[in-house]
């Protein structure tokens, strides 16, 4: 099984911080298995744990399912920090293993030793393979000095966010690194304002929703997965009907007339 296999994943920023909802946010993410999704992204830093061991009851007994992903967050990427931050994640994930393993954002250890301890953790079997999130193109180059090349890049990108097009992902596609496009719907601020009427509008003439048709357009080149987070089984079923989703070059001209194609250089953004 590989990242993006298939295109649209699984999410959890904020999962498991509500107790509330705990059987909604299980359930959400078992429907989202049972309708063929199987990257579940996770993280360290999200809930303080709360969103690892959340995934880890959702994903129990179906592990062989589901490509599993989390990060490391910056403090902890030292030789051995990185090790130890692995094995707590994994114990609360409760697997003896990750698909994917991310260094969260660049921190102040050296890049080296982050690399080092990453590539190690593979080396052992207890990762399939390392990559980055909220790198840059500076940062790429960075890697790329190492003689590194990290399996995908998680970023912040959407029709509202498209700085990355101008110079970001043209970088990682000639260096065979995959897209991880993290918020793709915005945190749902992609369908307010008149932005998101002329989305909707958009959506409904391609006959699906806008939330369906902006997943679909994160995705739409090879080497890309969208990771969309929903605590609501309904709304999993909505994210993963992205995947049926045609865009004609219609579609995308008019989503360019709306979201606009970047003409320069912008600073990465970060949520």
């Amino acid at each position: 099984m590989n990242l993006t296999d298939i295109p649209i994943g699984i999410g959890t920023w904020y999962l498991g911080e509500d107790r509330r909802k705990r059987n909604s946010e299980i359930a959400a993410i078992r429907r989202g298995l049972d309708l063929g999704l199987r990257v579940v992204d996770t993280a360290e830093m999200y809930g303080s744990g709360a969103s690892e061991e959340l995934v880890g009851e959702a994903i129990a007994g179906r592990r062989d399912d589901v490509f599993l992903v989390s990060k490391v967050l910056p403090s902890n990427a030292s030789a051995s920090g990185v090790r130890r931050a692995l094995e707590a994640s994994l114990y609360r994930l409760n697997t003896d293993r990750l698909d994917l393993y991310l260094y969260h954002w660049r921190g102040h250890h050296r890049l080296e030793e982050t690399v080092e301890a990453l590539q190690a953790a593979v080396d052992d079997g207890l990762i399939g393979a390392w990559g980055v999130s909220n790198f840059d193109p500076a940062d790429m180059d960075d890697l790329a000095d190492l003689g590194a090349t990290p399996a995908t890049n998680q970023i912040l990108y959407n029709l509202l966010r498209r700085g990355p097009e101008y110079d970001l992902l043209p970088l990682m596609r000639e260096r065979g690194v995959d897209l991880m496009a993290y918020s793709p719907l915005e945190q749902g601020r992609l369908f307010q304002g008149q932005a998101g009427k002329l989305l909707s509008e958009i959506a409904a003439e391609a006959g699906t929703t806008p939330a369906a048709l902006a997943l679909a357009w994160a995705v739409r080149k090879p080497g890309s997965i969208a990771i969309p987070r929903t605590s609501s089984p309904e709304r999993m079923e909505e994210n993963a009907s992205a995947l049926q989703v045609t865009l004609t070059p219609e579609i995308l001209r008019d989503l360019d007339e709306v979201f606009t194609p970047p003409s320069g250089p912008r600073p990465l953004e970060i949520l």
